[in-house]
């Protein structure tokens, strides 16, 4: 299917499975999409199933947006829990559509749970609330992980078979130029590699002593990516400098973050080492996946300069990774956006495109891992392989049988005929207005209703703090519920504008003192973060306020 097809059929409002090679132009299809739809007045709900993937369209998480937090499991009651809170349901009350990105890397329990919130919020028993849902993304990814092993991929959710989605199989190619590599990559995906295929692999198969520097190398194991990049830093002279990352919130959080944040906790540099960018920068400096060389450090910061390979010199400064839940900053790390790029894990490669990479691939243990590694690079001249084994360029079955329905469902959307009348149809139930507006005018609107944007009402309430009044003094000076102003102190403290010492010395009782190695093996018992669970299983001992700030100090 063209790109073109893919769009007129979003365009009627139909819930489509868009997908297709990397590189086939899915996230400029998305893009262009909810272009059509701002001109026609009408905001979608971007989401992805991280937080690196979200930063490539402009959204926030899923299980942010949806308010779902990181619990595999969620009761009825939980579900009910999210779906009753003022903030879940004012950012879902005026949604039609919602975009999911990467959907690949979400397992079947985060699809259910989505659509058992919306159903709720919207009070619509139509498959997720009866929004337009639009799922992004393709298969031959690596896997979600997940506890249990039954029903991990989001394709095998009872929600995305009632969804009757329309699947929109891009065949276009934009990242790969090469006809030659084409053809090796969709043979791996058809599971029909010939000899002329396992030829070229040959041809760019090198031995280690002729691997080009300064280009990333691709392993399957993180204690080899670890070794080479030791490896090659050591041989650099010089003074090396080690940036440590900090951390909020609680551990179970902070390690969600740390699998998916590509800087490491401990980094150490040295000038002229070779690095790469792990975030996107919101003013376009740099991109996840950007290559350079440590240049110097800063004399006053002594944070690293560096030059990147098309030229550009960049003052690095921390960034930050979080986890947000109904609008509030639950987890935070802060790190350098870089990390030691000689080497890199294939999983960590996910959604790279790459002009050359090195890869050993003589360990891979995993169905898909092989494929991944070779569609980073642009181009069959820019491999450079060291090895491989026979599970190298396997797919699992079940992806193999599924791609197979996928591409007869797109075929026969191609065949049926687009009721375009359903166009105006969809525009109107959105809310939308059939006329257009221009970017340059939507970007006047969005100027105006920034200009009258108000001072963040947490910082009113952080300035009555640092002039030492209580809780309850801050909420009765500005008339706000207490529960309002207890929500600001878990952003102030997320934010580190508060510390975990001020909020232990100015707001914990000694009843709660003693009560909080209790209230805290409750946590870990439930596996939760949500407060009525604790509340009931502590037979209603403690009330939700001094719940809240045992959460915050649980680590």
């Amino acid at each position: 299917m063209q790109q073109e097809q893919a769009q007129n059929i979003l365009r009627t409002g139909a819930n489509v499975f868009l997908t297709g090679e990397p590189g086939a132009g899915k996230t400029h299809t998305i893009n262009a999409y909810v272009d059509w739809l701002r001109a026609h007045r009408i905001e979608p709900a971007i989401c992805a199933s991280t937080g690196i993937a979200a930063t490539h369209i402009g959204g926030s998480t899923i299980h942010s947006w949806a308010g779902i937090g990181i619990a595999e499991h969620m009761s009825r009651h939980d579900l009910h829990a999210v779906a009753s809170r003022k903030t879940t349901q004012k950012r879902m009350e005026k949604v039609s559509v919602l975009i999911i990105d990467e959907v690949s890397m979400l397992a079947a329990y985060v699809i259910e749970n989505v659509d058992a919130i919306l159903k709720l919020v919207k009070k619509n028993s139509e498959p997720f609330g009866g929004l337009q849902i639009v799922f992004v993304g393709d298969f031959f990814q690596l896997p979600p992980v997940t506890q249990t092993e039954q029903k991990s991929f989001a394709f095998q959710a009872e929600a995305w078979e009632e969804a009757n989605l329309t699947t929109c199989y891009i065949s276009e190619q934009y990242r790969q130029d090469d006809s030659e590599f084409l053809s090796l990559l969709s043979a791996i995906r058809t599971n029909s590699l010939k000899e002329e295929h396992k030829s070229m692999l040959q041809d760019r198969t090198i031995a280690t002593h002729d691997a080009p520097d300064n280009v990333p190398h691709l392993h399957t194991h993180n204690r080899n990516v670890d070794r080479y990049n030791s490896k090659r830093l050591s041989q650099i002279p010089g003074v090396s400098k080690t940036f440590t990352m900090s951390e909020k919130g609680s551990k179970k959080r902070i390690e969600i973050l740390q699998r998916g944040c590509l800087s490491p906790a401990e980094l150490t540099l040295k000038k002229d080492a070779t690095v790469m960018f792990t975030k996107n920068d919101p003013a376009q400096k740099f991109h996840n996946g950007t290559l350079g060389t440590v240049h110097d450090f800063d004399l006053k910061t002594q944070l690293p300069i560096v030059k990147t390979h098309e030229g550009k010199t960049i003052n690095v400064m921390p960034a930050e990774w979080t986890i947000q839940e109904d609008g509030r900053i639950r987890a935070r790390i802060a790190q350098l956006p870089l990390r030691l790029a000689w080497a890199i894990t294939v999983h960590k490669s996910q959604g790279m495109s790459l002009d050359e990479a090195v890869m050993d691939l003589s360990n891979v243990f995993e169905f898909g891992q092989g494929y991944v590694a070779l569609s980073r690079v642009r181009r069959l001249s820019g491999l450079h392989l060291l090895g491989y084994n026979q599970q190298t360029f396997q797919i699992a079955p079940e992806i193999l049988a599924q791609d197979a329905e996928f591409k007869k469902s797109s075929k026969q959307a191609t065949e049926d005929p687009i009721d375009q009348t359903l166009q105006n149809k969809f525009i109107f139930n959105c809310g939308g207005t059939i006329e257009t507006i221009s970017k340059k005018e939507r970007k006047e609107i969005a100027k105006k209703k920034s200009s009258i944007n108000k001072i963040p009402t947490r910082v009113k309430t952080h300035d009555l703090w640092k002039q030492g009044k209580s809780v309850p003094e801050v909420a009765e000076e500005r008339k706000l519920k207490i529960t309002t102003i207890m929500g600001h102190i878990e952003e102030l403290f997320m934010e580190d504008k508060i510390s975990r010492d001020e909020v232990f010395t100015r707001m914990v009782s000694p009843e709660l003192k003693t009560a909080l190695p209790t209230i805290h093996k409750t946590f870990e018992e439930l596996d939760t973060e949500l407060l009525t669970p604790i509340k009931i299983k502590l037979k209603d001992k403690y009330d939700f306020k001094d719940l809240r700030i045992a959460r915050l100090l649980r680590d």
